[in-house]
């Protein structure tokens, strides 16, 4: 492991932490996430000096894991592999939320097809680790060599620290586009009171009839015609203008 990492932690150390403890109490875009993890991924690669290539896959929502930042072409190829064959130490560390190594992969046992695949790259060690959060795990880090034997205890530690600063970044990412979606239904529960309001005050105003009788009134308008009741409205005086 390279100086940097062992004489003071990971480089950039306190700037990092520092970004991560901002970041924790935030709800964070899905572009903003993404730049940073570059920068993650880049790190993670120089502090660890036998690396030839880092990078994070992330799970979607419905769970299929796609590349979503790489310091080289070798790590989206390895990882494209592990993708087709669907085997390999970084499927292997979302399945079992773990860290995963390989020594050499022409000595592997555990993922025969994608470590021959591997070797026949040029790659020889793997170290990865997920990324976990009390959510779950979303994804995973990894570096990978081209010499066997590449990593050891103290580089585990290291892509770990990466993996948690990472984790904290994803998660929040997470909870914005939840945010999200849950302010466009609020939004969407607005507009279609709203449209429900005009058209109670249409019907009381047309048929002379008060608040209770013209919300009947529409409720039958909408059972008659198989429509929701914003739909019914929406057909009497049309959709409410959207605000914001």
């Amino acid at each position: 492991m390279s100086e940097r990492a062992s004489a003071g932690g990971l480089p950039l150390d306190g700037e990092l932490a520092a970004v991560a403890a901002r970041m924790s109490g935030l709800l964070l875009s899905r572009e903003t996430v993404d730049s940073v993890l570059e920068l993650i991924v880049s790190l993670a690669g120089r502090a660890i000096d036998a690396a030839a290539g880092a990078g994070v896959t992330l799970l979607d929502d419905v769970g299929v894991p796609a590349t979503t930042s790489a310091s080289s072409p070798l790590v989206r190829a390895a990882d494209a592999l592990q993708y087709r064959l669907r085997e390999g130490p970084c499927l292997a560390a979302l399945a079992d939320c773990a860290p995963m190594r390989i020594d050499d992969v022409t000595s592997e046992g555990r993922w025969p097809r994608w470590c021959a695949a591997a070797a026949g790259a040029g790659l020889r060690s793997v170290l990865t680790a997920p990324l976990v959060s009390g959510e779950g795990c979303h994804g995973a880090i990894k570096i990978y060599a081209t010499r066997p034997g590449a990593f050891g205890p103290a580089d585990e530690r290291t892509l770990a620290s990466f993996a948690d600063r990472a984790a904290v970044l994803v998660a929040n990412a997470r909870a914005y586009e939840r945010a999200s979606r849950f302010s466009e239904r609020f939004k969407d529960t607005l507009h279609d009171r709203d449209t429900v309001t005009l058209a109670k005050g249409f019907l009381m105003g047309r048929d002379g009839l008060d608040e209770d009788a013209a919300f009947d009134r529409l409720l039958a308008l909408a059972r008659t015609r198989g429509r929701t009741p914003a739909e019914a409205a929406a057909d009497l005086v049309g959709p409410a203008p959207r605000k914001g």
